[in-house]
């Protein structure tokens, strides 16, 4: 292939995007800019006009951005409207997220350090904003916000998977939530943890993620997977842990680390190992 047909083929391929793909850079200045006006403050904001004039904006922003995936003014309307008429219930579910954090973490202090400061809370915030576009119907654009978030934090929800309320995302660093995953209310996750599928095959459509139930604490690079996996309430489940069955209410699963005294006699595996 020459280079011109190379430019002519690549050009081809910007402009099949442009039409079904929104602008990635202005997808996540908006979903930033939203996060910002509901949870941090801004001086700017002296008067509650401040406070409506900027979702006003975001509205119209998140208008143009429904139109490049829709393709049709009176759809996208229709996806802006809803999405901002949802946003004081998901407002509501996410000070629920923080309070979750601020109890279960001893090193917050206070909710609006949360706000501020937690990776697992805006991992979190994104999410559910995401969420409700998916069940909108909308899939690209919710996808460009969770990798967004992905970016930012380290962490790796799906916007197609189902939380319930009092989600706690403590330190994060590393955790995958796949699409088809659902979580029950007040479900603790510490950071590694994987609810991922025991298929990747594009055949497998139906539910390939695990179900974790209400009050399921999850520790550290714990591994979870499979569409048939449950995860019963009030159970927990230990760090490095690997699971792929069921495990009823009430449970505690844990890897038991094997300790040996190290004496005078050599030990028959060498222990120079290199990383």
């Amino acid at each position: 292939m020459s280079s011109k047909e190379f430019i002519q083929q690549l050009f081809a391929q910007h402009k099949k995007v442009n039409r079904t793909f929104p602008d990635k850079e202005l997808a996540e200045q908006f979903i930033d800019q939203l996060f910002n006006l509901l949870f941090l403050p801004n001086k700017k904001h002296n008067q509650v006009e401040d406070v409506e004039r900027e979702l006003d904006l975001l509205k119209s922003h998140l208008l143009s951005l429904a139109y490049d995936v829709v393709q049709k003014e009176e759809k996208a309307v229709h996806i802006a409207e809803t999405f901002f008429e949802a946003i004081p219930s998901l407002y509501a579910k996410l000070m629920k997220d923080a309070q979750a954090l601020l109890e279960f973490d001893p090193a917050a202090r206070s909710v609006e350090e949360v706000l501020v400061a937690y990776p697992g809370f805006y991992a979190t915030a994104i999410y559910r904003l995401s969420h409700q576009l998916w069940e909108q119907g909308v899939e690209v654009l919710p996808r460009l916000f969770t990798e967004y978030a992905h970016s930012k934090t380290g962490v790796d929800i799906h916007p197609g998977a189902r939380i319930g309320e009092a989600f706690c995302i403590d330190h994060g660093t590393g955790i995958v939530i796949g699409e088809t995953t659902e979580i029950g209310n007040h479900v603790k996750i510490y950071q590694g943890v994987t609810l991922g599928a025991l298929n990747v095959s594009k055949d497998n459509v139906a539910k390939r993620h695990p179900t974790i139930e209400d009050n399921v604490t999850i520790y550290s690079g714990a591994t979870i997977l499979g569409g048939t996996t449950v995860i019963g309430k009030d159970s927990i489940i230990g760090g490095n842990v690997w699971l792929t069955y069921s495990v009823p209410a009430f449970s505690v699963v844990y890897h038991k680390s094997e300790v040996k005294v190290r004496d005078k006699n050599p030990f028959p595996e060498p222990l120079n190992f290199v990383i």
